[in-house]
């Protein structure tokens, strides 16, 4: 099992400058990946925020070892031809370490706030045909495409990604449909809102739909509690540790610096 942490862009967690401090002593104490989440805007209230894109970059800077990278971005309020673009950017700038973590996101200020599209299904179908100019545009060759939601019109991006593909794991908070259909054609899945005791029938629903079942694929959790043993036990090969937004940062400082889980 791979240990690694989960850090919300807001409240405490705030300050690039912070983040990528401790991501520097994540490194040094042993952790294996680092990975942010991605919001403009929470219905709890009004936080501070940083961009995670930018964070990541300065996280980037500072590792050599472990993997980083967006945990979850919802896809559908970005446009997809700028996250393939950023993905690249960030894989080169970190040496092919980049794991892309997608969604739907969470329903609320962060759709409806900004007049994005907020209805689940539309999201879903706009998730879908994103992943395919994702997937399209890494291979470094001419993109087409005429979709309901994005058109491309015989356009190339490069340079390609370091890594050939960029890793994608898909979120989904259900242990059967179209997010588990979804997580399927990806490289991982990363079961949100889910118990231990629930992850064997979603594994079970993944490794039918995969013509290699689960060998070499990621099952990746990320919980405050310490219950690693339990998700190991279920089935996954990650266990990420979500760092305490609303206290101060010495906190997530001092739960990094004891290290992962002696698993």
């Amino acid at each position: 099992m791979k240990f690694g942490v989960h850090l919300p862009n807001f409240g405490a967690l705030a300050d690039p400058g912070a983040v990528a401090d401790l991501a520097t002593r994540a490194e040094a104490a042993g952790w294996d990946g680092f990975f942010l989440w991605d919001h403009v805007a929470r219905n709890e209230g009004v936080f501070p925020m940083c961009d995670p894109w930018i964070a990541l970059a300065a996280v980037a800077m500072v590792t050599q070892r472990m993997r980083i990278g967006p945990l979850i971005t919802p896809l559908s309020r970005r446009r997809p031809w700028i996250v393939a673009r950023q993905v690249v950017t960030l894989d080169h700038l970190s040496g092919g370490r980049v794991t892309l973590g997608i969604g739907l996101g969470v329903s609320g200020v962060e759709f409806g706030g900004f007049g994005e599209e907020t209805d689940p299904g539309v999201r879903g179908d706009m998730l879908d045909e994103g992943l395919d100019i994702l997937r399209a545009a890494w291979r470094g060759k001419p993109v087409s495409q005429a979709g309901a939601h994005y058109q491309v019109d015989s356009v190339e991006l490069l340079p390609p990604p370091v890594q050939s593909p960029v890793p994608i794991w898909g979120a989904t908070e259900r242990v059967s449909g179209r997010p588990v259909r979804r997580a399927a054609r990806l490289d991982g899945v990363f079961p949100n809102r889910l118990r231990p005791d629930q992850l064997p029938e979603l594994l079970a629903n993944v490794a039918r739909l995969r013509p290699g079942g689960l060998d070499g694929y990621d099952v990746v959790v990320a919980t405050s509690a310490d219950d690693w043993r339990q998700w190991r036990d279920a089935g996954a090969t990650w266990w990420l540790r979500v760092l305490p937004w609303s206290r101060p940062i010495e906190e997530s400082a001092g739960i990094i610096e004891s290290g992962p889980p002696d698993g």
